[in-house]
């Protein structure tokens, strides 16, 4: 499962920092087509946005300028989340489902370790057998390393995985690791695909609900 605009509502709380971080760098807030391109992806990812909206070439940023944006960005951003998070409608009591069910869940995003477990604080730990992060694999999400590490910390064949996600970054990993991928979009639309199903919330979603999203695209039925 993603984290950030899927189980919690912390795209809020990068709005901020994004904002503020591009009024350290002389420039007004992002413009909405940059904020929606950065959701979903790295934490550097976000910071050469900043920079290219800012009016800098993020090629020709001193690599200490650009580490220090990003250690600035890290820093503020965890602060927010120390404020407490809120979580996105259903997902709380999808996770209470699937622990009680003893389904294993792997939290998958492309959030840094440290900010992750701050998080965890609201997520609750109890809730995953594995989390992956941003900075604990090759390629980052729209890469498939994410998902593929997350199917073989569960000892699972990727295909037999149902990935939740709400962001097209996010999508493009599950779906190109070999996920079904259950789309519950937040702050942007997401495409369709072939192996994706969108549901406009996880209220209600059950753990049957979850199986036979799987089956119909693994076992789809006959025309």
């Amino acid at each position: 499962m993603d984290m950030d605009g899927t189980l919690i509502d912390s795209e809020k709380v990068w709005d901020r920092s994004l904002d503020e971080l591009m009024g350290r760098l002389g420039a007004g807030p992002l413009s909405t087509g940059a904020r929606q391109e950065s959701i979903g992806g790295s934490l550097w990812s976000s910071v050469r946005i900043c920079f290219r909206e800012a009016g800098r070439d993020p090629s020709t940023v001193p690599e200490a300028e650009m580490a220090a944006a990003g250690e600035w960005l890290f820093t503020r951003t965890g602060e927010l989340f120390g404020e407490g998070l809120p979580w996105r409608p259903g997902a709380r009591e999808l996770l209470g489902s699937l622990r009680a069910a003893g389904v294993p869940a792997a939290l998958v995003t492309n959030t840094i370790r440290s900010l992750v477990e701050l998080a965890l604080d609201t997520l609750g730990r109890e809730n995953f057998a594995a989390t992956v992060c941003g900075d604990e694999v090759g390629l980052p999400k729209p890469a498939p390393d994410p998902y593929l590490r997350a199917a073989d910390l569960l000892g699972l064949d990727p295909a037999r995985c149902l990935a939740v996600e709400d962001s097209p970054t996010g999508a493009v990993s599950a779906e190109d690791a070999g996920c079904v991928v259950l789309v519950v979009p937040c702050e942007i639309p997401v495409p369709g695909g072939p192996r994706r199903v969108h549901r406009e919330s996880l209220t209600g979603v059950t753990l049957s609900d979850l199986a036979r999203i799987h089956a119909s695209v693994m076992s789809p039925a006959p025309p």
